[in-house]
């Protein structure tokens, strides 16, 4: 059966490659839900393509009334209307000889115009003017069988009047519906393909926005992103810190996650870009990240020896910076992934997991989409390294926002604070290393402009992870010994 594909970009991924030629769909929605600007796009994509499309309105709104607000769209054409698209408005066709005429007039237009695709805006008004359910079935199963006939694709668009009993739904090829649903206080726009003949589909609610190249919708990525298969032994890529690097037996595997878990300015932003400090032609980096922009990212970094800006401006590294405002999740993930297959990244760092919890519509998404996400970058052989922010900043619990995540990740580093004799200190460990040994050892993460070091400055003491540090057994007076001139207290960046 040949395709039609509709131009809208995600919708012929979710339907498995577009619509079918010669078939019948109702795209139903609530006013202003977009069914008019998605058959309008769908329309001059066809045309695009070298089809002919038939716009027919059965609404009392005038053409020139609705071209006026699609003129404002990117893939508006001019030059398309009349030639390949035509519109009609059969309104006082309805009207004054009923469905019999409104039928005569959309076979003569078809055929006049040789139209591959057929819109009808306002099945509404058909199903009002029907006497019956049963003369209303009739005009549904005569458009059918015209449209079979001429190879003409259709698109009924309808707002619905029933609230459950819809006999045409039964009839036709497809039924496709559009939501503004309510999160909160915010809104958000979806797509479902609640029947689609003849194919698989993508199930369930896709979100999707109405921008000004018309609507752009986000495939769910737990709904069709595959299993991971890059499973084969990889060598170990290094954090960018040569002490974290021996606590980790030479640092991650290539293709894992790792966790970074600490509080706000525990050192996870620090940590993440060592490692895109790393990136080169051969290892490609990209930060993707939402509270710091671009030039205050490279500005912070180059405060601590770390330059960032030679490797963006040698094309190693990328920075993709989304503010955490209101995002669409899926989106934000088909973001991250389009700009690696682009860049082809092998170095991800994730700044942080919160801007991807603020946008989710529903918090049980999050671990089906997280795990899908990881498994689609191990299999693009991609080392990421993903901040998460724990709610505690001293504390013997360590909370973790998404249930289950921790699973996800092959390595966990966690970056605490502590107080011990009087004073502040970072502390990093590493929990988890999957595919090796490790060095569980509980040591001090010092940040200054000479970069990140390790110390073992707390041998023999013990409770440091619980945020309050004592003196163990036989530990002498003080802790070890720094070098001249070092200042004890926590630089205040992290």
């Amino acid at each position: 059966m040949q395709r039609i594909p509709t131009g809208v970009p995600g919708l012929d991924h979710i339907l498995n490659g577009g619509l079918f030629a010669g078939a019948v769909y109702i795209v139903r929605g609530s006013p202003g839900a977009g069914k008019t600007i998605l058959a309008n796009q769908v329309c001059f994509g066809h045309v695009a393509q070298g089809g002919r499309a038939l716009f027919v309105t059965l609404l009392a709104e005038s053409h020139a009334r609705m071209l006026q607000h699609m003129a404002e769209m990117d893939f508006y054409d001019a030059a398309v209307i009349p030639g390949s698209l035509y519109y009609v408005s059969a309104f006082r066709t309805l009207e004054e000889e009923g469905l019999k005429g409104l039928m005569d007039l959309l076979r003569r237009e078809i055929r006049s115009h040789r139209a591959s695709l057929l819109v009808l805006d306002g099945l509404l008004a058909v199903e009002e003017t029907s006497t019956s359910d049963r003369e209303f079935r009739k005009f549904i199963h005569e458009l059918q069988a015209h449209a079979a006939l001429a190879d003409c694709t259709v698109l009924l668009l309808t707002n619905g009047s029933r609230a459950e009993y819809h006999p045409e739904h039964t009839m036709v090829d497809g039924l496709i519906t559009l939501d503004d649903v309510p999160y909160g206080k915010r809104r958000q726009r979806e797509l479902e393909i609640k029947k689609f003949r003849g194919s698989a589909s993508l199930r369930g609610r896709h979100p999707f926005r109405i921008t000004n190249a018309g609507i752009v919708l986000f495939p769910r990525l737990e709904a069709f992103l595959p299993a991971g298969t890059n499973d084969g032994p990889g060598r170990r890529m290094s954090t960018g810190i040569p002490d974290l690097d021996g606590m980790m037996a030479g640092g991650p595997l290539r293709g894992t996650s790792t966790l970074l878990l600490g509080a706000s300015g525990a050192g996870k932003t620090t940590l993440g870009t060592s490692f895109l400090g790393r990136s080169s032609a051969d290892e490609p980096g990209l930060h993707f990240g939402f509270y710091e922009t671009p030039y205050r990212l490279i500005a912070n970094a180059a405060a601590i020896g770390l330059h960032l800006q030679p490797l963006v401006d040698a094309g190693h590294l990328r920075i993709v910076w989304r503010p955490p405002t209101e995002q669409v999740l899926d989106d934000l993930g088909n973001t991250l992934l389009d700009a690696v297959r682009r860049y082809s990244v092998k170095r991800l760092f994730i700044d942080s997991l919160g801007g991807f919890i603020s946008a989710a519509d529903a918090p049980e998404r999050l671990s089906a989409f997280f795990a899908a996400l990881t498994d689609e970058l191990r299999a693009m052989d991609v080392t990421a390294l993903i901040a998460v922010e724990t709610p505690n900043l001293v504390g013997p619990d360590i909370r973790v926002p998404i249930d289950g995540v921790s699973a996800l990740a092959e390595n966990m580093v966690l970056l605490r604070y502590a107080e011990y004799r009087a004073r502040l200190y970072r502390l990093i460990s590493v929990l988890k290393v999957r595919g090796g040994g490790f060095d569980p050892r509980v040591r001090e993460f010092e940040i200054s402009d000479a970069g990140v070091h390790l110390r073992d400055s707390f041998r023999g003491a013990e409770g440091l992870l619980s945020g309050y540090g004592h003196p163990g057994p036989g530990e002498p007076p003080g802790i070890q010994p720094r070098p001249a001139g070092h200042d004890a207290s926590p630089p205040k960046r992290g």
